[in-house]
């Protein structure tokens, strides 16, 4: 996720090209998923950047060529009201440097992010950035002129101009935001400033991937693993849970060490936040965050409502977990444990891609086919390595080339269910990229974890038939309830947090690192019920937040858990076989950003401004543990 859409950029005439990502996280043996010297995993493993351009040289003559180019915007300063022809000359002209820029950022950050160690593509990345800020700048006029033109003169020039079209979702937009667009200097002034924007992220990376004093610590076992980021997160899986204990003693406590560090380039990250919201007149960063794609701040706020309503729900899981596990009291170490101990199910790549496709099936053998290609033709860089950037996404932002997959693979279900993941995303670019012109191919933040969670719902649909042995099934269908907690509730309270602390910094109270730990803690404490004794949340896990790199994606988590809900609708349908409902999905994920999100999954038939989906969610929730309840009484536990 590291290249999401942020802040002002949205509200630039870079809309058309800022990359996009789902960011919203072994072959035949798994030796891979342990080799961790990048030079020494096979290239089927890893992704081509050669799609993009052939060599690091390649990309630099291209880049000298857009530097040499963009500067050609200015001959169409002063005339965008004078015909139809100028105006489109210029969003043409605009576009098709846009989509340029797409690729080379992509090819940089994609560089970077195989080995963030690396200084040649991290200056890549940097220069990349500035370029971008110059871009930003030499564009700059180009919407304030146009809203000095009067709307019925834009009409008139869309009637005589039919190529005027494309641009049309877009100007609409253009004149909803008037009142947050200012003059053309102001608008410069903004835009110089975004080479900025992405510092505190950029800074927080290299810090948290390539030079964070990670802890080592020694198994029950007598192995001693070091606990980087793919580390923990494999570790803190373990069956042994004096292991988990000492796992996440070590891990939060080395993260608190730098907690001063850590908060300064979270409290930079929100000032830049504070920026945006001030230079555009929005009352608040959320408004200013959400109005990018039309979205109501009362969604934001009915999401931490409901999720807080519906806590109780979310306790009875946790019970659920407590039981099955077998622990007088539950702790947030245990959280990420197997289940069941004798139900490790592992999968090689190999595996999960088969399992994957047939799942994904009911879609349609052109979407099952785009899959195979994206398995084949080496879209996907697979395994962690050293200095790789955490986690996974994909980037779908090269409009005339496709769109790659980041994963850090360690042979679990869940790292299967992170491929069906992110192999959404990689569809809905796919597919936007090849029905939409290029203007209206970037989807909108608000729905681009629908297609995400609507592929892991199939993928775990597919699994669940296909295995009848209960204890298998018990271990699946607790994988589900993992989902609705990752997604619904574990983001829910990310975005409360993150609401909190834009309103702190709003009030101008502080944010030091001690300030976050206090009110993450505090946050965390009451989504577990630790008051209550229902998960006992220890005092290390207030560093938390510091692993978290959502914060820098400026009010982007809480659109997992809206989309996961509606997901849930949707794919339901198409499980039941609903063939038109089905083909309205498609249709949505073909649609790009051509229409406001809300509008967009209201057509694939979900209404996100009722709390109809989140409802949904709740009773098949409460549906799945009804039946884990069934199959352990069958058991005798």
């Amino acid at each position: 996720m590291s290249h999401i859409v942020k802040g002002d950029e949205m509200h630039s005439f870079l809309k058309f090209a800022l990359p996009l990502l789902g960011i919203s996280l072994a072959s035949s043996n798994l030796f891979f998923a342990q080799e961790r010297d990048r030079s020494k995993i096979q290239d089927q493993y890893k992704w081509n950047l050669a799609d993009l351009y052939s060599s690091d040289d390649a990309w630099k003559q291209a880049k000298e060529h857009f530097v040499a180019d963009f500067p050609s915007l200015k001959q169409y300063t002063g005339t965008l009201g004078s015909s139809a022809h100028q105006i489109l000359g210029c969003l043409e002209l605009g576009s098709r440097l846009a989509k340029e820029y797409a690729r080379l950022s992509a090819y940089a950050n994609l560089s970077s992010d195989q080995d963030t160690r690396v200084s040649q593509s991290l200056g890549m990345q940097q220069e990349i950035g500035q370029i971008g800020s110059g871009f930003g700048a030499a564009a700059s006029f180009i919407e304030p002129e146009i809203l000095k033109i009067d709307s019925a003169k834009i009409r008139q020039f869309m009637e005589e101009e039919k190529k005027l079209q494309i641009y049309k979702h877009y100007l609409d937009d253009l004149l909803r935001r008037k009142a947050h667009t200012g003059t053309e200097g102001e608008e410069k002034i903004i835009a110089d400033a975004g080479i900025m924007a992405s510092s505190p992220y950029n800074i927080y990376s290299i810090f948290s991937n390539a030079d964070f004093p990670y802890p080592s610590v020694v198994l029950g076992s007598g192995d001693t693993v070091k606990l980087d980021q793919a580390g923990y997160s494999l570790h803190r899986t373990s069956t042994n849970r004096e292991d988990r204990k000492k796992i996440f003693e070590a891990f939060f406590t080395k993260l608190n060490e730098f907690r001063r560090t850590f908060g300064t380039e979270l409290n930079a990250e929100v000032c830049g936040d504070l920026f945006s919201k001030n230079a555009r007149k929005y009352s608040s960063c959320l408004e200013s965050s959400l109005d990018a794609n039309n979205v109501p701040v009362q969604v934001y706020h009915s999401l931490i409502e409901n999720v807080d309503k519906n806590l109780a729900t979310f306790h009875r899981y946790l019970k659920l977990r407590k039981r099955i596990l077998g622990v007088d009291q539950l702790h947030y170490y245990d959280l990420y444990a197997p289940l069941l101990k004798d139900v490790d199910l592992k999968y090689t790549v190999e595996e999960s891609q088969q399992h994957v496709l047939a799942a994904l099936k009911p879609l349609g053998e052109d979407y099952v086919s785009v899959i195979k290609k994206a398995f084949n033709d080496r879209w996907i860089d697979v395994y962690p390595t050293e200095g790789k950037r955490s986690g996974a996404y994909s980037q779908g932002s090269a409009y005339d080339v496709h769109p790659y997959i980041l994963l850090n693979y360690n042979g679990k279900y869940d790292d299967m269910s992170t491929m069906a993941h992110e192999l959404g995303h990689s569809m809905q670019s796919y597919l936007s990229n090849k029905t939409q012109p290029y203007p209206t191919s970037d989807y909108p933040i608000f729905v681009a974890e629908v297609a995400s969670t609507f592929n892991e719902a199939l993928l775990i649909d597919y699994m669940l038939k296909n295995i009848k042995d209960d204890t298998a099934r018990l271990s699946l269908l607790g994988s589900y309830l993992e989902g609705i907690k990752g997604t619904v509730f574990r983001q829910t309270q990310f975005a409360e947090f993150e609401l909190k602390i834009h309103e702190m910094a709003e009030r101008g109270e502080p944010l030091t690192g001690d300030v976050l730990n206090k009110e993450y803690l505090e946050i965390t404490r009451k989504y577990y019920g630790h008051d209550q004794g229902t998960c006992i949340v220890d005092d290390e896990i207030k560093a938390e937040w510091m692993f978290i790199p959502h914060f820098y994606y400026n009010y982007y988590v809480f659109q997992y858990a809206t989309s996961f809900t509606a997901s849930a609708a949707l794919s339901e349908r198409t499980l039941a076989g609903d063939n038109a409902s089905t083909k309205k999905y498609i249709e949505f994920l073909s649609a790009g950003g051509s229409d406001y999100p809300i509008e967009l999954l209201k057509k694939a038939g979900v209404d996100m401004t009722t709390s109809e989906p989140f409802i949904l969610t709740m009773k098949k929730m409460n549906r799945v543990m009804d039946e884990m309840e069934k199959i352990l009484t069958k058991l005798g536990k």
